[in-house]
């Protein structure tokens, strides 16, 4: 599903499955889960048997992904890339920095956000816009969550460049949804894209972003893409 929210120089890989066998993960990696719970641990692997996919996908050797601050998957030199877990989805998507500057995805299940978290990872004007959307016939389609894997595609898409952490009411993010040309066999299918404003400035990155997002078989993936030449192309 991330590829299609991303362009053919951008090697993607996912799976539905929840464990990997052992041995996959590198002795570093081991070693940064050797105290982590099974779901942790699971998450972790995963993603990184996706991430080596992804590498394949651009002709490299497979390596070890630590991570460094938050989390923040250390790549090879020359690469960008981005990682995703939530249950019954992971990805990995990577490309070259010659290509790509930065990008973030992110999946999340396609279910209402837990009581209470809306109003702390939205702002006003947010609530506003998605309110109508949703009383106005689209389905099941819970935007609270849609908008909430954005803003984490938009986070991931901006900490690695700038080095400064987000907070979520630091973008304000406008949702549109498309007709789905390739969704007549998945009922559930629906995709968009979406903008978002950012509230603080940093002249490593435009203050506008530009993403897409997708739901299928129960999952939403989002991504965003940001060009080395945006500033040549009026933004992201």
């Amino acid at each position: 599903m991330i590829e299609r929210l991303l362009p053919d120089d951008v090697s993607c890989a996912a799976t539905r499955e929840e464990t990997v066998p052992d041995g996959t993960l590198f002795p570093e990696e081991e070693a940064l889960m050797a105290r982590s719970v099974a779901k942790r641990r699971n998450d972790f692997a995963t993603a990184r048997a996706c991430a080596r996919r992804a590498m394949a996908g651009l002709g490299l050797p497979p390596v070890a992904v630590l991570h460094g601050h938050r989390g923040k998957p250390l790549w090879p030199e020359g690469i960008v890339g981005s990682l995703t877990h939530c249950h019954g989805y992971r990805a990995a998507a990577l490309a070259r920095e010659q290509d790509v500057l930065s990008l973030g995805i992110d999946a999340e299940p396609h279910a209402p956000l837990p009581e209470g978290v809306r109003e702390l990872v939205t702002l006003p004007a947010e609530r506003e816009r998605i309110g109508p959307q949703a009383e106005e016939g689209s389905g099941a389609l819970h935007w609270d969550r849609v908008l909430f894997s954005a803003k984490e595609s938009v986070f991931k898409t901006w900490y690695p460049v700038t080095g400064v952490e987000l907070d979520f009411v630091e973008a304000d993010l406008t949702m549109h949804q498309e007709s789905d040309p390739g969704g007549g066999g998945n009922p559930g299918a629906a995709c968009g894209t979406f903008t978002a404003r950012l509230l603080l400035t940093d002249p490593a990155l435009p203050t506008t972003l530009r993403g897409h997002w997708r739901i299928e078989d129960g999952v939403i993936a989002t991504a965003v893409l940001v060009r080395p030449n945006w500033r040549e192309d009026g933004g992201a």
